[in-house]
């Protein structure tokens, strides 16, 4: 399974990010954030299940599932300069990913890397 992510200002380059590689993502089970996962499904068709919004624990929920092993990936496309109090922070999750060896991309640079290492994966 893989977590999708994406503070509101980096939504549209998730959904970028996400459409250019729609075949390889129609072919993983997905989770996401509330609002990223409504977004990718509504835009792309994508079957994704939601987890809380961001504010409201939704990142905490996929760190649960990294923690019990259910996660081989998480894109979280955070807004280094600009994220907003309400948006969900990235230092959880990326405790919890390195505890359990578990990639965390936070940019579209990483998440390419991410992306193609678990095409050859599989």
């Amino acid at each position: 399974m893989i977590a999708l992510i994406a503070h509101d200002a980096q939504k549209g380059l998730m959904l970028d990010f996400v459409r250019r590689h729609a075949e390889f993502f129609r072919t993983r089970e997905l989770v996401a954030t509330g609002n990223t996962g409504e977004l990718l499904a509504d835009e792309l068709g994508l079957t994704i299940e939601r987890v809380a919004h961001g504010p409201l624990g939704g990142d905490l929920m996929i760190g649960g599932r990294v923690a019990e092993g259910k996660i081989e990936a998480v894109l979280f496309f955070r807004d280094p300069l600009t994220a907003q109090p309400h948006e969900p922070d990235v230092s959880a999750l990326m405790r919890v990913c390195d505890a359990h060896q578990i990639p965390l991309a936070t940019n579209r640079a990483t998440a390419e890397y991410v992306v193609e290492a678990l095409k050859v994966a599989t």
